[in-house]
């Protein structure tokens, strides 16, 4: 059985990136986003289908990421010269173009493992996104099969129902009530 994540410290990472404008690589480390609020996804590989539809997605919402003091960062177990030539391909050739966030490379694979989303028989990871909190404690995972895209808008909702500080029911949404404890 898996050990439980949310409500405790993410776990740390440290891997090389490759800057959303295609050019120049990086590191990211969770320390890096210590003071914000983290969007921090898996997916399973680069130059596939249903990726470059969320990756996409995620990028074209930055705005709305930053406007809540949110940074996204992409990761697969590709490594940075994959993701340098996967931003650097158009769009209509099954490429990214440009991104408003960097995507970094699990080439060991330890951070889908820690974070219980690799697939060890296949060498893959699921698509996992994580939400964690200014002081790095995890405070949202969602884990889906491969097949299927996740949504941008459940996750500006979640994220902003997290920061609202308040008891959040079913669809809650920004100017929504919170339930009061009895």
């Amino acid at each position: 059985m898996a050990e439980r994540l949310v409500g405790r410290p993410a776990p740390d990472f440290t891997m090389e990136t490759v800057n959303g404008d295609g050019k120049d690589f990086g590191k990211a480390s969770l320390s890096d986003y210590k003071g914000k609020w983290l969007v921090f996804f898996f997916y399973p590989l680069d130059f596939t289908f249903v990726c470059p539809t969320e990756i996409v997605a995620l990028s074209d919402a930055a705005d709305q990421f930053k406007a809540l003091n949110t940074e996204v960062l992409g990761v697969s177990i590709d490594s940075i010269h994959s993701h340098r030539a996967w931003i650097n391909t158009p769009k209509n050739d099954n490429g990214l173009g440009q991104l408003n966030f960097p995507l970094a490379a699990d080439i060991t694979k330890q951070v889908a493992r820690d974070y219980g989303v690799l697939i060890e028989e296949e060498g893959i990871a699921l698509r996992g996104l994580f939400i964690i909190d200014p002081d790095g404690v995890l405070k949202y995972q969602v884990v889906n099969h491969n097949d299927v895209g996740r949504s941008v808008e459940e996750t500006l909702r979640v994220l902003q129902a997290l920061q609202s500080g308040g008891l959040c029911p079913i669809n809650w949404k920004p100017g929504d009530k919170h339930l009061v404890a009895k």
